[in-house]
C-alpha cells in the first residue's frame, strides 16, 4: 500500500505544479486565472490533450503545435519538481505511521507540510522570474508555519510550543532585515526577511540556521560557477558578485533539505567527540 500512497502523492503534485506555472504566468498581470490556457507565442487555445501535465510535453517534443515554437522546459521543471516534493512530504510523514487510519493530527499535518511546499514552489518560481517576493505569499507561508507548531510532532490536536519555537520566526528574519535597512535595500531586499520569518516557524530555530548556513553555502557556489561559467562562454552580459541574483531560491534550496534530512550543521558535537574519543 505505501508505493501506491507515494505515487498517488506524486501524481496530485505533477498536477498542481501545472496549475501553479498557470498561476505564476497570471498573477498581477490583471487576466486572473480564468479562461482557457494558450501559446504564449501565437495566441493559440489549447486543447485538454495538451494541458495533460508532462505527458503533452513530451508528446509534442516541447512545441506548439500550431506555430511550433519552443514551449519553456519550465513548465516541465515546476510539474516535475512538484511531484516529487509531495512524494517526499508524504514519505517523510505518512510512512513512519504504522497505523491505517490516520489521526486528525496527521492529517492536518499533511495538508499544512504540502500547502507549504506549494507556497514555495509559487515563491521560488516568481523570484527567479520577476526577482520579487509577493507579500501575500510569505505572509501566508509564515502562517502556515505557525499552525504547525501547534501540531508538529504531537500526538494531541492541539499543542503548546515554547517560547524559543515561537521567537525563532522574528529571529531567524532579525539578521535580513538588518541588512535590508543597513543597505537601504541594496544588498538583500525585504521580502527574504519576510520569508525568513515563516522558515524559523516552519524548522525551528536550530533547523533555520542550517538552512541558513546551507542557502548562503549553495548561493556562494552557484553565483561563482556562474560567473566562471559565463567567462568561458564570453558572454556580452557580464555577471559579477554584485549582480543582482535572487536570494529566496536559496533559501527555499536550503529550508527543503533541512526539512527531508534534519541536521544540525553548528553543532560541535561530532567534533568534539572525535577529538576526545
Amino acid at each position: 500500500m505505501e508505493p501506491f500512497i507515494i505515487i498517488f502523492f506524486a501524481l496530485l503534485g505533477i498536477i498542481i505544479g501545472s496549475f501553479f506555472f498557470f498561476f505564476i504566468l497570471r498573477f498581477n498581470t490583471g487576466k486572473g486565472i480564468n479562461g482557457r490556457s494558450a501559446c504564449l507565442s501565437c495566441g493559440k487555445k489549447l486543447g485538454w490533450f495538451e494541458l495533460i501535465p508532462v505527458v503533452s510535453y513530451l508528446i509534442q517534443s516541447g512545441k506548439c503545435r500550431g506555430c511550433k515554437s519552443k514551449v519553456s522546459m519550465q513548465y516541465i521543471l515546476v510539474e516535475a519538481v512538484t511531484g516529487c516534493l509531495f512524494a517526499l512530504v508524504a514519505a517523510r510523514i505518512l510512512l513512519p505511521i504504522e497505523e491505517t487510519v490516520y489521526s486528525v493530527v496527521t492529517v492536518l499535518n499533511m495538508f499544512i507540510s504540502l500547502s507549504a511546499v506549494s507556497l514555495l514552489v509559487v515563491i521560488c518560481v516568481y523570484d527567479l522570474r520577476h526577482y520579487i517576493i509577493p507579500d501575500i505569499f510569505s505572509f501566508c507561508f509564515a502562517a502556515l508555519a505557525l499552525c504547525r507548531l501547534f501540531l508538529y510532532y504531537q500526538t494531541e490536536i492541539f499543542a503548546y510550543p515554547g517560547i524559543i519555537d515561537l521567537l525563532a520566526g522574528p529571529l531567524v528574519a532579525l539578521p535580513f532585515a538588518l541588512v535590508w535597512y543597513v543597505s537601504k535595500g541594496e544588498w538583500m531586499g525585504f521580502g527574504d526577511a519576510k520569508l525568513a520569518v515563516g522558515i524559523g516557524w516552519f524548522l525551528g530555530l536550530t533547523g533555520a540556521t542550517s538552512a541558513l548556513c546551507l542557502a548562503f553555502w549553495i548561493g556562494a557556489v552557484i553565483s561563482i560557477a556562474l560567473i566562471t561559467l559565463q567567462k568561458y562562454l564570453k558572454k556580452r552580459k557580464k555577471l559579477s558578485m554584485k549582480s543582482e541574483v535572487p536570494f529566496a531560491p536559496f533559501l527555499i534550496t536550503g529550508l527543503l533539505i533541512v526539512y527531508f534530512i534534519p541536521m544540525d550543521i553548528l553543532s560541535l558535537k561530532p567534533f568534539i567527540t572525535y577529538l576526545f574519543a
